[in-house]
């Protein structure tokens, strides 16, 4: 598939995605698990019919190495999810997990000895100015509102765990992107295969968390009805919000596993981030989260960070350049 085609995926699908996601959280913070359950049982189900061809066609690359990498991919997505229910906010959540940037250069130099010019540590500086910016006044909200809870756990220590759940979920998600990268060099690109096996091989994790995934089932079936569009089925409106999501999750992560293959992790890691300014932005405008002047500057830092770090203005000056000197010699 041409990359163009893999970035479009990953813009629709995510960030449709991520209004679902909000929907649903919204309604039970904890439902982080169902969620994750049930997007890596259909993508599994798809990945088997199709391209495991029911079990028949054997995996390229090693298990081995797709168990490794899968520990990693559910840790992320299990973590990444149950961070909104301590009190993380979708658009905190968003700008934080912005810093893929930041944990992607930090173990590239470390585990692949990567070096990298000025222009790039400059835009890593932003981007973590950004963060920083939005995490603290995001704090500061939550301290300003401070309750406790049953056992007399505040609050604002909820929220230091979420974000200490944020950043070992970028740090993992970090590596995961290099290991992919040195083992694609190895085996070949295989996007689909390992679309596959990072869904269908963490399926039995899912048993510790069963409880819970079976309470928020029954909170799901005691919601509302909704009629669907063009169906006309009915069906309780949160089954309704996590089927959407489910298929909308597929359509991301087919795109950003297609792009795996077509490109460096860091440019990857550049979509992604982009993508999530722009469900960042719908978000604030459509579910009215709170964002104050600090919030958007933050954001600024970390926006004008990535674009630097791609070096548009690089590319843009010598395009800028030849029109120029074309325009001197007519």
């Amino acid at each position: 598939m041409h990359p163009a085609l893999a970035v479009g995926l990953v813009f629709s699908g995510c960030c449709s995605n991520v209004v679902f996601l909000e929907l649903l959280a919204r309604a039970f913070p904890g439902c982080g698990n169902i969620v994750t359950f049930s997007q890596f049982l259909f993508i599994a189900a798809e990945g088997f019919i199709f391209q495991a061809n029911f079990g028949r066609r054997k995996s390229t690359i090693p298990i081995r190495y797709y168990l490794i990498m899968v520990a990693m991919f559910f840790t992320v997505s299990v973590v990444n999810n149950y961070a909104l229910n301590l009190n993380i906010s979708m658009p905190l959540h968003m700008i934080f997990r912005s810093g893929s940037l930041i944990a992607n250069m930090i173990l590239g130099i470390i585990i692949l000895k990567k070096r990298y010019g000025a222009s790039k540590y400059l835009s890593i500086a932003l981007v973590s100015v950004g963060i920083f910016i939005c995490t603290l006044m995001s704090a500061k909200q939550v301290a300003s509102h401070q309750t406790s809870n049953e056992d007399g756990v505040s609050v604002f220590l909820w929220w230091l765990l979420g974000i200490a759940a944020l950043t070992f979920a970028l740090l993992v998600s970090a590596r995961m992107g290099i290991f992919q990268e040195t083992l694609y060099k190895e085996y070949g690109k295989h996007s689909k295969e390992a679309l596959f096996y990072n869904h269908a091989l963490p399926l039995p994790g899912f048993l510790l968390l069963a409880p819970d995934i079976y309470n928020h089932a029954v909170m799901f079936s005691q919601s509302e009805p909704f009629q669907m569009p063009v169906l006309g089925i009915q069906l309780p409106i949160m089954w309704f919000y996590l089927l959407m999501n489910v298929i909308t999750q597929y359509v991301c992560i087919r795109g950003v596993f297609i792009l795996t293959t077509e490109c460096p992790s860091l440019t990857v890691t550049l979509v992604v981030t982009l993508r999530k300014f722009l469900s960042l932005i719908f978000s604030i405008l459509y579910f009215h989260n709170p964002f104050t002047t600090w919030h958007w500057i933050g954001t600024f830092f970390v926006f004008m960070g990535t674009l630097l770090y791609t070096e548009v203005w690089n590319t843009i000056g010598p395009a800028a350049s030849k029109d120029k000197k074309g325009i001197k010699k007519d």
